[in-house]
């Protein structure tokens, strides 16, 4: 009972992250143009795929996975998230340096611009702090704090840059894969009670 359960949960995560996936690599859009463009767009999809496992990994969520192969599982998502997004930067520096350069300024007159760049930077500072996480030797609580608020920055900025979007991708499959990243970021979120953990580190901290 338990297999066939865990069958039908992967099956139904593999459908969700491939139906996006497959839209908007087959979308009309794509029909004119280059092919840096089109290998910038779908680096930036996959990184936005990869949104849904990440919670999901950190959660313990996803049937026969025990903990240490999860977390494993987690860090080297974590990496290919920053290459794909990497990639997706490059390529579109690659097509149009002056529009990355004015992303990378805030001074875009795209809305989705800015929600994207805070991401990036939000996703570079996650990998750098567990990159340094040893060295530095932070604290159990202070790691988890720090980690789940970059992962809710990534998270919203990269939904909100991907909806913004009027591309490749199809709009109601896209709406339906970003509502599943919000929800399983916030069901982490609430499960982990980073909230706690903040408030007993205030009250810690005002102790006479």
């Amino acid at each position: 009972m338990r297999s066939g359960r865990a069958v039908l949960i992967w099956a139904a995560l593999v459908i969700v992250v491939a139906t996006p996936i497959g839209l908007a690599a087959t979308s009309p859009l794509i029909a004119w143009r280059d092919g840096v463009y089109i290998a910038s767009g779908l680096a930036g999809i996959l990184a936005l795929a990869l949104l849904l496992g990440q919670p999901l990994l950190a959660g313990g969520y996803l049937p026969g996975l025990g903990a240490l192969r999860g977390r494993r599982l987690h860090r080297w998502l974590g990496i290919a998230l920053v290459a794909l997004i990497g990639l997706h930067v490059a390529g579109l520096w690659l097509t149009s340096p002056p529009d990355v350069i004015d992303a990378l300024l805030f001074a875009s007159p795209t809305p989705f611009s800015a929600w994207g760049v805070v991401a990036m930077w939000a996703s570079f500072a996650a990998a750098t702090l567990a990159l340094l996480r040893a060295r530095l030797r932070i604290a159990p609580k202070a790691w988890r704090i720090g980690h789940t608020a970059l992962a809710v920055v990534i998270v919203v900025g990269s939904v909100v840059h991907a909806l913004l979007i009027e591309g490749t991708m199809e709009p109601l499959s896209k709406a339906a894969f970003c509502a599943l990243v919000l929800l399983a970021t916030a069901k982490v979120v609430l499960d982990l009670r980073v909230w706690v953990l903040i408030a007993r580190t205030r009250r810690a901290a005002n102790r006479p």
